[in-house]
C-alpha cells in the first residue's frame, strides 16, 4: 500500500512542477498547437499554446512507478515486491503510444498544419504497439501460471467466453485482435474527448482513481492468497497494477493544474494515445475488460457521437449534432467552456462511481 502513495504523490508532484517548466521550453522552442479553422471560432485563441504535454504525463508516471518501488525497497517495507510483468507491460502500452502521439504532435507542429502522421501511419504504429503488447501479456507466468493477460473475455472477472476455443494459436491470434480493438478504441476514445481544456484530463483521473480501488480490492481478495476461493480474483500482479493507476491519477492531477481552462498546455496526442493505452492496459491485465466501458463512460459517449454523426450524414446527408465530437455540439449551442467541462466531469464521475458499484455487487452477491 505504501508503493501506491508513493508513486501516486510522486507522479503528481512532477506533473505539478515539471509542467511549467516543460511549458518554458516549448514555448522557447515555438512548439504551439495548430487549430483547425473548421472548428468552434472560439477555438482560434488557443492558436500558439504549447503542446504535446502528455510527455510529461508519461514521465511522471514511469517515474512515480519505479520511485515507489525503489523507495519502498530501501526502507524495507513489508510486502514488498519488485516491478512485476503486468506494471511494466502497462507501463510500455503506455508509453508505445505516447511515442505514436508524439510523432503526430511534432509533425504538426513543425509544418504548421492540423494533419499529423497520415491516418494509416497512426492506425499501423497504434498496431505494432498493441499486437507486441498483446503477445507478451499472454507470458510470464507467476508461480501460479497466472499471466499478465487471459484469452478468456473478461467483465469483473474472466468469463466463460474463452477466445482459445479453438486451440492455442488460435486464441492468441484472437486476443492479439481483440486486445488491438480495445487499445485503438480506448485511445482514440481519449482522443476525441481531448477537444476542450481540462476535460480528458479530468476524466482520466476518475478512471485512474477506480482502478487504483479495484487494484487494492482485487489484492485483498486475490486468489493466491485469499481465503475466500470461491469468489477471488484470479489477476497475477493487482496490486503493481493499482501502483500504475495511482501514477497515472498523480499524474493527471497535478498535470490539470496547468490544462484546466484557460489552459496553458495541451496534452496532445502524446497525452490522449498514452492515456487511453494506458486505460485499455489496466482494463485488459486488471480481467475487466468490459467493466472499462462503463468506467470510460464518458469517452464511449463521445465516440459515439462522432460515429453516429458520421453514419447520419453518409446515410441521409444530414446531421444529428451541430458539431461532434459532443463537447463541440454544446459549445455551438451557446454553452460556455468551463460549464462543458465541469458537468461532463460530472457525468464521468457518475459513470465511474456506477461501474465500481457494478465491480463491488459482483463480489457481494458472489460472496453470499
Amino acid at each position: 500500500m505504501l508503493a501506491v502513495l508513493v508513486s501516486a504523490v510522486v507522479a503528481l508532484v512532477i506533473g505539478l512542477l515539471g509542467t511549467p517548466a516543460y511549458i518554458k521550453f516549448l514555448v522557447k522552442r515555438g512548439y504551439g498547437q495548430f487549430i483547425r479553422d473548421d472548428g468552434p471560432t472560439s477555438h482560434h485563441t488557443k492558436r500558439g499554446t504549447p503542446t504535446m504535454g502528455g510527455t510529461v504525463i508519461i514521465a511522471a508516471t514511469v517515474v512515480g512507478y519505479f520511485v515507489a518501488h525503489f523507495s519502498t525497497a530501501v526502507i524495507g517495507s513489508t510486502g514488498y515486491a519488485a516491478p512485476t510483468a503486468s506494471g511494466v507491460l502497462v507501463l510500455f502500452l503506455m508509453a508505445g503510444l505516447g511515442l505514436v502521439g508524439f510523432l503526430d504532435d511534432y509533425i504538426k507542429i513543425s509544418r504548421q498544419r492540423s494533419l499529423g502522421l497520415r491516418s494509416k501511419q497512426k492506425l499501423a504504429g497504434q498496431a505494432l504497439v498493441a499486437i507486441i503488447f498483446a503477445v507478451l501479456a499472454l507470458r510470464f507466468p507467476d508461480a501460479n501460471g497466472t499471466h499478465p493477460a487471459s484469452t478468456a473475455i473478461s467483465f469483473v472477472r474472466d468469463t466463460k467466453l474463452d477466445l482459445a476455443f479453438g486451440g492455442t494459436l488460435v486464441g492468441i491470434a484472437l486476443f492479439v485482435i481483440w486486445a488491438n480493438v480495445m487499445i485503438s478504441g480506448t485511445s482514440n476514445g481519449v482522443n476525441l474527448t481531448d477537444g476542450l481544456d481540462g476535460l480528458a484530463t479530468g476524466a482520466s483521473t476518475m478512471v485512474f482513481a477506480a482502478y487504483v480501488l479495484i487494484g487494492v480490492w482485487q489484492s485483498n481478495q486475490n486468489c493466491a492468497t485469499s481465503l475466500n476461493i470461491n469468489n477471488c480474483y484470479a489477476v497475477r500482479d493487482p496490486l503493481d497494477l493499482a501502483v500504475v493507476a495511482a501514477g497515472g491519477m498523480g499524474a493527471c492531477f497535478g498535470f490539470l493544474w496547468w490544462n484546466a481552462a484557460p489552459a496553458k498546455i495541451f496534452m496532445g496526442d502524446t497525452g490522449s494515445l498514452a492515456l487511453g493505452g494506458a486505460l485499455a492496459g489496466l482494463a485488459i491485465t486488471s480481467r475487466t475488460e468490459l467493466l472499462v466501458i462503463i468506467l470510460g463512460g464518458l469517452f464511449v459517449t463521445i465516440t459515439l457521437s462522432v460515429i453516429i454523426q458520421v453514419a447520419s450524414f453518409k446515410s441521409t446527408g444530414k446531421r444529428v449534432f451541430r458539431m461532434a465530437p459532443l463537447q463541440h455540439h454544446f459549445e455551438l449551442k451557446g454553452w460556455q467552456e468551463v460549464t462543458i467541462v465541469i458537468r461532463f466531469w460530472i457525468i464521468a464521475g457518475l459513470f465511474v462511481a456506477f461501474g465500481l458499484g457494478i465491480f463491488y455487487a459482483e463480489w457481494v452477491v458472489g460472496a453470499l
